[in-house]
């Protein structure tokens, strides 16, 4: 039973491990990207606010619903793109990220939307084979404190053994565990440490629909496959459900179902509106936006020492 238990987590482990270094990145589609008019005009425009009014312009059929703490259009200068809800750029990696959550160098990739759910698996399995490790060698490190495991020099190895598998344990069990409470709240590392701003001012618990749904969006709809490092997550990384925040009773009363959804490409479609448990959309009305500068926003908290050069 103990060899079927270890080289099961073993292999889940490895798996798990290997597809979270080895899949790419996800980064938002070619429908974020300005036309090539429109980016030779927003590179010959000097003034802050005219270069915004070309990317409201051309952010107006997206599904965009979060600004920049100055209520700006997020856009990275550096791909050349409008950033999609929760999309942010790596410095390590130089591209955008879709829900970026860290540069992770343990595993020398970006963990986001394409990945999460292999790293929380990574974690957990790392956890229990820690776990298994420890237990297995427990008894023969009893043995080696009352002195009862006969003097050779494998008594080091077990002392070794032992501490570096409880040490592990004991720090992947706080990552891991930060990462489910992160996933019941449905926030990325990023948004805990500076959260999303919506139409009516920054909200942390803007993308959380309930602790069930947050773990459907990672893991998805189907529970057999939640333990298997094999991409579930539900969406398509750009366009996300968030809360109802404001109640507009006028957006409320329209059906989706009577306009149809706006094309992004051969394989794609976003929805003309939120989806039924959205926050309301921010590009509908000119007056939402006002003339701001390319947002300088820094990251106040000395503990977020993820690798992202994100304005937004």
């Amino acid at each position: 039973v103990y060899l079927v238990v270890f080289h099961l987590s073993f292999v889940m482990f490895v798996w798990s491990y290997w597809k979270t270094i080895f899949t790419s990145p996800a980064s938002p589609s070619n429908e974020f990207c300005l036309s090539k008019a429109d980016k030779e005009q927003y590179e010959k425009e000097e003034r802050p606010e005219s270069q915004q009014e070309i990317l409201r312009r051309a952010a107006k059929d997206l599904p965009i619903y979060t600004t920049t703490a100055s209520r700006a259009i997020r856009y990275c200068d550096r791909c050349q793109l409008i950033k999609p809800d929760r999309c942010h750029h790596c410095s390590a990696c130089d591209i955008c990220v879709l829900k970026m959550d860290h540069h992770c160098p343990w595993v020398n990739n970006c963990v986001g939307f394409s990945n999460y759910k292999f790293f929380l698996l990574f974690l957990m399995y790392s956890l229990l084979y820690c776990l298994f490790v420890a237990a297995t060698v427990l008894q023969y490190f009893i043995k080696f404190w009352t002195n009862e495991l006969p003097d050779t020099h494998a008594k080091f190895h077990v002392l070794f053994l032992f501490f570096v598998a409880a040490m592990f344990f004991i720090s992947i069990l706080s990552l891991f565990s930060y990462h489910c409470w992160l996933v019941g709240k449905n926030r990325s590392t990023i948004e805990t440490f500076r959260a999303p701003t919506f139409r009516n001012g920054p909200d942390k618990n803007g993308f959380s629909l309930g602790c069930s749904k947050n773990l459907r969006e990672v893991f998805g709809d189907e529970k057999k496959y939640w333990l298997l490092p094999i991409f579930t997550s539900l969406g398509d990384g750009c366009n996300f459900p968030t809360r109802l925040v404001i109640m507009d009773p006028e957006q409320l009363t329209v059906s989706s179902q009577n306009e149809p959804a706006k094309s992004s490409g051969a394989n794609q479609s976003f929805p003309p509106r939120p989806l039924s448990e959205s926050q309301n959309r921010l590009l509908a009305s000119d007056s939402q936006w006002v003339e701001s500068g390319p947002e300088e926003e820094n990251v106040k908290s000395g503990s977020l020492h993820h690798n992202t050069s994100d304005d937004s």
